[in-house]
């Protein structure tokens, strides 16, 4: 069982870029398969990207693909999203997860995830 807990979310402006971060206080957090989702006011939570917890293999959604990097430090028990050329649409409250075990297919879907952090606002202003 771990608890994420994420920070460094912000108000930005149309273009900037902004780095949030994820870790929990149990080291077994490395072993965790870490997704990132993000939600708007009055939407579904939507996939963003997520990192495996041994090889480091990222996935992305499509609308993010090539602003947003996925990283992790696992000696560092940090998983880090770094967001560039951000946009008002990007807008949301950003969820870490992790899950301890995460099938290819289903990485996309926020069930697949068993822990959740508290969320931390992004906001891009236009």
């Amino acid at each position: 069982q771990v608890q994420p807990v994420e920070s460094g979310g912000g108000l930005v402006r149309t273009g900037d870029s902004l780095s949030v971060s994820c870790t929990a206080s149990e080291r077994t957090f490395s072993n965790y398969a870490v997704g990132w989702f993000r939600q708007a006011p009055g939407r579904e939570r939507e996939f963003v990207a997520c990192i495996s917890a041994t090889s480091g293999t990222a996935y992305y959604a499509d609308s993010v693909k090539a602003r947003f990097t996925v990283s992790r430090d696992r000696a560092a028990n940090m998983v880090y999203l770094e967001m560039n050329s951000l946009e008002p649409q990007d807008t949301a409250t950003y969820y870490c997860a992790a899950a301890s075990t995460l099938l290819y297919r289903q990485r996309e879907r926020p069930s697949s995830y068993t822990y959740w952090g508290q969320g931390t606002q992004v906001t891009v202003s236009a």
